[in-house]
């Protein structure tokens, strides 16, 4: 049995428990309907909005200690999110919890339906170590807006954090339904092994499939976040304005968010021959411009990974094509942001996610190669595009497949509560943020009302001809024929 340590409510010592003491205490505090009401949630919402208020210093703290993410930029991408994220909760809270009616075809009359939502009961989130308060809380906004009971698993690889979450989140939300369970790989896999309503998962697709083999055998339904290799198309701006722009967003989504270990960050470039001195001279002055000062970026989260993107840049011909960068501070665990024209397509830094600050240039003969190119890999999470060209982008729309397109800027997808965000494929699958995270952890339940004023007998046997004809009648909405045949006016 796996052992947590943590805090209860208040300050009293959790000391150590079973997994399935939290959990099954978690769902009896769902069978008990407490989680069900509008009250429940809108006081769970406002308690998390008291967290991220009251204990801002502490997360910015945590965060630089995790990942030597600057204070701004934590705030960016995590604090101020999750913020945002909790208001438009509790803004369109009682919307989202109404019943929706729906229409019914006119046979059906007198009938009423509508569809609605219920939570789905106890539900598990398993975050991952790069945004690692907003991946964590992100989704338990939708978990708890929805009316269930959750249990987090923060990951074990952003330690000051993870310590972080387990002690104030029991502070601040119902201790007994809301649960953080603190461990590494044996402990998710002791999570897994229970039964869950819904299993929502952010981490690497090697990690995700074995989420769906343990999901399997209870039939629980799961969302994965995975990522993939993020293209952006950059086409031959003419603009020299519209061009810095550009390249400033490109050196934003690369090294500004998490040094590039963020699964929506730009994973390499897709430029024309002629353009790439262009684009590389003018990435040399934006990362001069952005990231002379290394405060201003995050560092490698651990040695593992460190050596991983060291090994990308130890393979010769990968070397070989930096053009810019390359310099590692084992140290520090930082690596400076690097530029590589044309490395081999075959070798594993193209051929797999990198999750570092490492940006492959590959150039094309033309830019609408760059469809081609994209339609024989795997479907990305997001695929950026920079071109005033509409007929262009409505092929990239039409064309290919990912879980999101961006024209001409990166991230704001991801802070874009009426969008839903979310991969395909091997990006992943399920879809959450704002109303799509209520869904998310939803049952969408149809409910019709009928009463017994009118009953069509034609729907019961003994058969006839008659009968079949006016169930053809009414299989194609031809009302008119169905009155005449039901009259004995039609055949």
């Amino acid at each position: 049995m796996a052992l947590i340590t943590g805090k209860k409510c208040g300050d009293e010592e959790m000391g150590p428990l079973g997994l399935e003491t939290e959990v099954a205490e978690a769902r009896t505090t769902f069978d008990s309907g407490k989680t069900k009401g509008f009250e429940w949630r809108k006081s769970q919402l406002q308690a998390l909005l008291r967290l991220l208020q009251e204990k801002e210093e502490d997360m910015l703290k945590v965060l630089k200690e995790d990942l030597g993410k600057h204070r701004v930029e934590a705030y960016r991408d995590e604090v101020g999110a999750l913020t945002k994220s909790v208001d438009n909760a509790l803004l369109n809270l009682k919307k989202w919890m109404a019943p929706e009616k729906v229409s019914l075809p006119l046979v059906a009359v007198p009938t009423v339906a509508e569809i609605v939502p219920e939570p789905l009961g106890v539900v598990l989130v398993i975050s991952s170590w790069n945004f690692p308060i907003g991946l964590s809380l992100e989704p338990m906004i939708g978990a708890i807006a929805a009316g269930n009971a959750a249990v987090l698993k923060p990951s074990e690889l952003a330690p000051a954090t993870s310590e972080f979450l387990a002690a104030e989140v029991p502070k601040y939300l119902d201790c007994e339904a809301i649960k953080v369970i603190q461990g590494g790989p044996q402990v998710a896999e002791q999570l897994l092994d229970l039964k869950w309503d819904k299993i929502f998962f952010t981490g690497s697709a090697q990690v995700g499939r074995i989420v769906m083999t343990a999901a399997a055998k209870h039939l629980t339904p799961v969302t994965l976040e995975l990522g993939g290799k993020c293209p952006a198309i950059f086409d031959s701006l003419k603009s020299s304005r519209d061009q810095r722009m550009a390249v400033g967003r490109v050196a934003g989504a690369k090294w500004g968010s998490c040094l590039g270990q963020a699964c929506i960050g730009i994973d390499y470039l897709l430029v024309t021959d002629e353009y790439a001195p262009t684009l590389i001279e003018l990435l040399k002055g934006v990362i001069k411009e952005f990231f002379s000062n290394s405060e201003h970026l995050a560092r490698i989260v651990n040695k593992h990974h460190f050596q991983r993107l060291c090994n990308l840049l130890q393979d010769e011909s990968v070397a070989a094509s930096v053009v810019h960068g390359g310099s590692v501070n084992a140290e520090e665990l930082f690596i400076e942001p690097t530029i590589l024209l044309n490395p081999p397509l075959d070798k594993e830094i193209m051929t797999e996610e990198i999750f570092g600050p490492l940006l492959p240039i590959i150039t094309l003969k033309k830019i609408e190669d760059s469809i081609e190119f994209l339609r024989a890999r795997p479907k990305p999470l997001v695929i950026y595009a920079f071109t005033h060209d509409e007929k262009f982008k409505q092929r990239i729309v039409d064309d290919t497949s990912s879980g999101c397109v961006m024209f001409n800027d990166t991230l704001i997808q991801y802070l874009c509560d009426t969008i839903p965000f979310g991969g395909v494929g091997q990006s992943g699958f399920g879809q959450y943020h704002g109303k799509f995270s209520f869904d998310n952890f939803s049952n969408r339940k149809p409910v019709g009302r009928r009463n017994f004023l009118i009953e069509f007998s034609f729907r019961y046997p003994p058969w006839n001809e008659k009968k079949l004809q006016l169930l053809r009648h009414i299989y194609r909405f031809d009302y008119i024929g169905f009155v005449l045949c039901f009259l004995g006016l039609k055949r």
